[in-house]
């Protein structure tokens, strides 16, 4: 697309919405009894309960109580969805097994424009304390947000850009403390009316938290026992009692090294709002300065040559290596800032269709590597996204959506770890989606195509990829509490530049990684059936799902070492990815003055390909909560377990079971008038247990925090 096209795209449909939108202005209801699903799985905006596919939407208390600095971790509590836990600081959602560019996060309904997807030390650029609710999406009837959302969709959904005209101003401010990490933070917001038309938002985060406690040792006993093996093996002459007196002595203990982390944010929305429609747009600044735990200075790679030099070299240069040894220290931390601009736009018709909606966004992107006070490497990232929908009107029950999607991208990476080259990628893509109601009865069917395109800028090298991806599904009411429904499809995905381009060294993942230029695009064939249960008492929601990829795309480990590292090369092959998430509650009554309603949830997934197991895959993981209200107070108990993980990859190691025992307390405190202080005291790993996510590269060198305190009070007036 030439820059002429790509310029004025955006500015001639900026244009037909401003010559559309009247005067006066649009008020919009939101229910919070029966929660509306803006990302939508059907494409059409819908009740949660009316999703055939998995759906489920974080907001209100639910969303304060596991609020965290990272999406990862604020949302890792949901069904079916876990965290690649990098430290503190990065933390990316993983559903149903699948992470990195399976999995969309989006702001508002555009793409995060990071580098988030690339590497699972980089964090992804959205901010989880502004957001007024996060939807995710799991299930293959995703084809509105392109083929990277193959595994599923995150939506981070904020006030940047208003839909309706406030009452004069609306202003919101949340305080924070935290024990475990002597962690404080603000937010605040406001939306303003600036005459009958015009509404303004502003909105402030800071975040600033020192490194985090935990439980006993940063390394696990399962690699500290492998380490000791192995040694013993090298030194089997050697003491072996002084050597186990010894134990770990000198190890790091109790407070994790390096897991520091601040954040900002600033945000300005604009929006003129009318009878029918309204158009706006925000200006949004994020940086964040964190810590990678684990140790990862480049200054490394050398280690173990220099461990293996003669005792005499050792005693006449004992100085010498005194200074790599502290330069193999150096602590390796990201500097990350965005700069973003979006634009949104709604205009209801009359006519066959009765909206049309528009969702675009661009980012200038740039994330450094610092290797003590040294530049390693530096990425970028610049690249915008627009959508743009028409949503027929209803006609016999029968409703429809149409829509075309571009991206274009310009990513690279300069310095030490500069393991993929400067590309450029490209996609365009078309989808509609059409839903029908007969009698108890609900159809529905979607099919997107995408052209993708990927160029190495380097080299030269470029591949092009045509994808069509098509879903169809029903469900039926079996009675007025119960529906039963399912969905087929057949997804296709191009990889990406990553997969095919990547040739050099990434310390985050102790891997040099080699990419393969040859890559077909994946085919995913799959079926996921549903079961829900919703009375005024008890709910039950299940979904079992099974997926057939051909030349599914992942690191596969060769018997190479090339820069002292173990070779990985991107490979394509048949894979099979199936399990289920159970979820359920139920309300037990009054207790005296106090309510009170228990609720559950089990998810699993296991995954393999032809030659084995696939790596970083989560174990059987179960949540029971137990609740009680009164007046203005509310408690809630809760339990969260994850199993032993034994299915294992190649040269990964096992993961132990553990369980975390939580507290949440909520009192709304009146002030005055309708005006209510919301105070939250919540204590996580109430027990201190020691606890390791198997989904994370760092799982035998960082453990999740130990005991913390949380104290929260927030407002709105």
């Amino acid at each position: 697309m030439s820059v002429f096209t790509q310029n004025l795209f955006p500015k001639a449909i900026a244009a037909v919405f401003l010559s559309t939108v009247s005067m006066p202005a649009l008020a919009q209801a939101q229910s919070t009894e029966d929660e509306i699903i803006v990302t939508g799985a059907r494409l059409l905006e819908g009740s949660i309960d009316d999703a055939i596919t998995g759906v489920s939407v974080l907001a209100g208390d639910a969303l304060e109580d596991r609020l965290a600095p990272t999406i990862g971790e604020t949302l890792k509590s949901e069904p079916g969805v876990s965290s690649s836990f990098f430290g503190a600081g990065a933390s990316r959602p993983i559903i149903r097994g699948q992470g990195g560019d399976r999995v969309r996060v989006l702001t508002n309904g555009i793409g995060s424009i990071d580098a988030s997807s690339a590497s699972p030390d980089h964090a992804v650029a959205a901010e989880p304390a502004q957001a007024e609710k996060i939807e995710v999406l799991r299930g293959a009837s995703l084809l509105r947000f392109g083929s990277s959302g193959s595994g599923g969709v995150v939506n981070v959904i904020d006030g940047r850009i208003p839909h309706s005209i406030p009452e004069g101003s609306e202003a919101a401010v949340r305080i924070g403390a935290s024990s475990v990490d002597l962690g404080r933070e603000l937010a605040a917001s406001v939306d303003q009316a600036v005459g009958s038309n015009v509404a303004l938002h502003l909105d402030v985060t800071w975040r600033e938290a020192d490194d985090y406690r935990i439980p006993g040792f940063a390394e696990s006993e399962i690699l500290h026992e492998a380490e000791e093996a192995e040694h013993e093996d090298d030194h089997e002459d050697e003491h072996e009692d002084d050597h186990e007196q010894e134990g770990r002595e000198g190890e790091q203990r109790d407070r994790l090294e390096n897991s520091s982390l601040k954040s900002s944010s600033l945000t300005g929305g604009l929006s003129y709002i009318g009878d029918n429609g309204f158009i706006g747009v925000s200006l949004h600044r994020f940086d964040s300065r964190y810590g990678v735990p684990g140790g990862h200075a480049h200054a490394e790679e050398h280690g173990d040559e220099e461990e293996h030099e003669d005792e005499e070299d050792h005693d006449e240069d004992e100085h010498h290596e005194d200074e790599h040894g502290e330069e193999a220290e150096e602590l390796v931390s990201i500097d990350l800032e965005q700069t973003r601009l979006d634009f949104n736009a709604v205009r209801e018709l009359d006519g066959f269709f009765e909206r049309v909606q528009m969702f675009a966004g661009y980012a200038d992107y740039k994330h450094t590597e610092l290797e003590g006070a040294d530049i390693g490497t530096v990425f970028t990232n610049e690249g915008w996204e627009a959508r743009l929908e028409a949503i027929q009107t209803e006609k016999n029950d029968w409703r429809a959506a149409y829509g075309i999607q571009i991206r274009d991208r310009d990513f690279s990476a300069i310095g030490a770890e500069a393991f993929v080259p400067p590309t450029n990628s490209r996609q365009y893509g078309a989808y509609m989606f059409h839903e029908k109601d007969i009698d108890n009865l609900h159809v529905e069917g979607a099919a997107r195509f995408e052209r993708t395109e990927q160029d190495n800028s380097l080299t030269g090298q470029g591949r092009k990829f045509d994808l069509l991806s098509v879903s169809a599904g029903s469900d039926i009411h079996v009675t007025e509490d119960i529906r039963i429904g399912g969905t087929v499809f057949r997804t296709e995905r191009a990889p990406t530049t990553e997969e095919l381009f990547s040739n050099g060294p990434h310390l985050a993942t102790d891997a040099f990684e080699r990419g393969n230029p040859a890559l077909g695009k994946e085919v995913a064939r799959g079926a996921e059936l549903a079961y829900r249960h919703k009375h005024d008492s008890h709910f039950l929601t299940a979904n079992l799902y099974y997926t057939d990829y051909s030349n599914y795309i992942f690191e596969r480990r060769t018997d190479e070492v090339e820069d002292g590292l173990d070779v990985f090369e991107f490979v394509g092959e048949d894979a099979t990815f199936k399990g289920f998430e159970v979820q359920g509650g139920l309300d037990l009554g009054q207790i005296g003055k106090a309510a009170l309603s228990v609720d559950g949830l089990a998810e699993f997934v296991r995954a393999k390909t032809d030659s084995g197991n696939l790596p970083r895959i989560p174990p059987l993981s179960l949540l029971a909560g137990v609740d009680a209200e009164w007046d203005n107070f509310s408690v809630r108990g809760e339990i969260d377990y994850a199993a032993s993980q034994k299915k294992i990859a190649a040269n990964e190691l096992t993961t132990e079971e553990y369980a975390l025992v939580n507290l949440f307390t909520t009192w709304d405190m009146p002030v005055g008038g309708d005006e209510v202080v919301k105070l939250k005291l919540s204590v996580l790993n109430l027990l201190d247990t020691e606890a390791r996510q198997h989904t994370s590269f760092l799982k035998d060198v960082v453990p999740l925090p130990g005991r913390n305190f949380r104290l929260a009070m927030s407002t709105k007036f």
